[in-house]
């Protein structure tokens, strides 16, 4: 076997499990301002939740077979966190500043009753009473049969991976023979859903799908009349058994001038604060084009995400190493044998978030680019979501 293909099998649940001592709660714990920063001065704005750490594919970037095999052990059901818990522990991020939630897994659509779920998350409201941005996550496998009762449930938006127009690529990239088909009849009913500006996410690896770059944009270009924006993502280094190596990286500049040799682009300014992707727009007018570069070009400086675990645990980065245990807080009882409060729950994700130094891209960047990255155990990305 070559050095290529050896992957580290880890249970990276329990080597990247925070400690078991519960967050600090401020001994006065004030009431939560809409207006959080982090050590750096970033503001929370994004929550991203995973609802479960099951996935129908076995992409070999997220969730290799090799370590994912019939005898991998998911979480049980009474570690996941209800959807009570979750809609308890959404309310007090979105009074610290949160204004966008996006579900995630794992295969988020996997989870049972994922629509019931959405309704009690639509009825949250900033302090000033704007609704939320509620997005999603999913590799499609099963939006055509529920794109139409997620946006009825409240479901805004969705964002589809997938990585490659040529069939026999994409079933050898998801590791169980799922036909694109399939992901492209779940984009349609998306689309007619109205669960829009809906985004495309391909992962490249170079030497796996990088001769997929120019039919990707050319289909979602021609298609959809600027409906859906496709996104390039650089493969990245998440957990510790995908075999990730920088000379399988293809990086976005590369990506974009490739593009742009068959359709002229032009720069477009950021949407909002802390978006990760660069757009470019089609000189022709159909539609856009996004480039997420965590490797070659960190957006460490302005990342305003936290992610939520699938059993309650926050965590910081995407690269993260340990989370911190809001379960515990929702399902202990406090020393004098009462339950948390919500404002003594609110208080310790202040002290978590306002103590926030993550810039794990950044420092990464400072190394030779055909290094390997920072060293340390991180938590797997099918664990918390992308």
């Amino acid at each position: 076997m070559s050095e290529r293909n050896i992957i580290a099998i880890v249970d990276q649940r329990s080597a990247s499990a925070p400690p078991a001592t519960l967050p600090r709660i401020p001994e006065l714990p004030a009431a939560p301002t809409g207006l959080l920063s982090d050590g750096r001065g970033r503001p929370l704005h994004d929550l991203r939740i995973s609802v479960t750490d099951r996935c129908n594919f076995r992409c070999s970037y997220c969730m290799p077979k090799e370590v994912f095999d019939k005898h991998h052990q998911f979480l049980p059901q009474s570690a996941l966190l209800s959807f009570e818990e979750i809609l308890r522990l959404a309310r007090l991020f979105v009074a610290h500043g949160v204004h966008k939630i996006r579900l995630t897994g794992g295969e988020p659509l996997l989870r049972k009753h994922l629509e019931r779920l959405i309704e009690m998350l639509a009825t949250l409201r900033t302090p000033d009473g704007t609704a939320l941005d509620l997005t999603l996550t999913t590799n499609g496998s099963v939006l055509a049969r529920k794109a139409a009762a997620l946006k009825a449930a409240g479901l805004q938006r969705v964002t589809i991976s997938l990585d490659a127009m040529d069939d026999a690529i994409f079933r050898r990239m998801n590791d169980v023979d799922f036909p694109v088909a399939d992901v492209l009849a779940g984009i349609d009913a998306a689309v007619a859903a109205g669960l829009g500006p809906i985004k495309v996410n391909m992962v490249v690896k170079r030497g796996t799908n990088e001769q997929e770059i120019v039919p990707m944009a050319r289909h979602f270009r021609d298609h959809y009349g600027g409906q859906v924006v496709l996104r390039f993502i650089e493969y990245m280094d998440v957990g510790a058994t995908n075999g990730w190596r920088m000379d399988e990286v293809l990086p976005s500049a590369d990506v974009q001038r490739l593009i742009a040799q068959h359709f002229p682009l032009d720069a477009l300014e950021p949407s909002q604060p802390g978006e990760t992707a660069e757009r470019w727009r089609y000189r022709d007018g159909r539609g856009e084009v996004g480039f997420i570069s965590s490797v070659t070009q960190a957006f460490c400086g302005d990342c305003n995400r936290a992610r939520l675990s699938t059993e309650g645990q926050l965590y910081l980065c995407l690269f993260a190493q340990h989370g911190h245990d809001l379960r515990s807080l929702l399902r202990q009882p406090h020393p004098d044998g009462r339950p948390y409060r919500d404002d003594e729950i609110a208080a310790a994700i202040g002290l978590i978030w306002t103590q926030r130094d993550d810039r794990y891209s950044q420092l990464r960047a400072s190394q030779p680019m055909d290094s390997a990255s920072p060293s340390g155990r991180r938590i797997e990305m099918s664990y918390i979501g992308g």
